[in-house]
């Protein structure tokens, strides 16, 4: 079993809420020191070994394996995270606002609210990428009928004389 795949099984396959509430509630706070360091130390390309990456936060390798999952879609060349093993070199490139961007998609408020970010994207820039989320979450229905256009039930009349005569 690959390590992905222990991380998999520990992070997403639990059984009640008891434990789900004490898995997450250990992981968050150790994700916040990487995020914390990462946005400290922004300039800097981490270039590591998983084993070293988890020994630079000082956590197992599961939980390492389980930072570089969470952060993968916001690096600039994503990581095969199913082939990595503990030597396995992890290369921490990381798009900024493509970080910004994922964690508001994760609705990760102790994340995107960290005043590390002070120093990397304005918060001018923060706001701008806020909005860009907020309409990437917006749908329009673009198959909606108009009053005047046929009815789509096929009766031939204007669809404010037919289907639409009840809205």
């Amino acid at each position: 079993m690959s390590l992905y795949s222990k991380w998999e099984e520990m992070a997403y396959h639990i059984d009640n809420q008891e434990e789900y509430n004490e898995f997450w509630g250990e992981y968050l706070p150790k994700e916040t020191v990487f995020y914390e360091y990462i946005l400290k130390n922004h300039q800097e390309v981490i270039e590591k070994t998983l084993v070293e990456l988890a020994k630079l936060f000082d956590v197992d390798v599961l939980t390492a394996i389980g930072f570089v999952d969470g952060i993968n879609t916001s690096l600039k060349t994503e990581i095969d995270v199913n082939a990595l093993t503990e030597d396995s070199l992890v290369k921490l490139d990381i798009d900024f606002q493509k970080l910004y961007f994922n964690m508001l998609d994760a609705k990760a408020d102790w994340l995107f609210g960290l005043p590390g970010w002070d120093d990397i994207i304005s918060p001018d820039k923060r706001k701008e990428i806020t909005k860009e989320y907020n309409r990437s979450k917006i749908f329009i229905n673009e198959n909606k009928v108009g009053r005047n256009d046929d009815c789509p039930c096929g009766s031939g009349r204007k669809y404010k004389k037919c289907c639409g005569k009840e809205q």
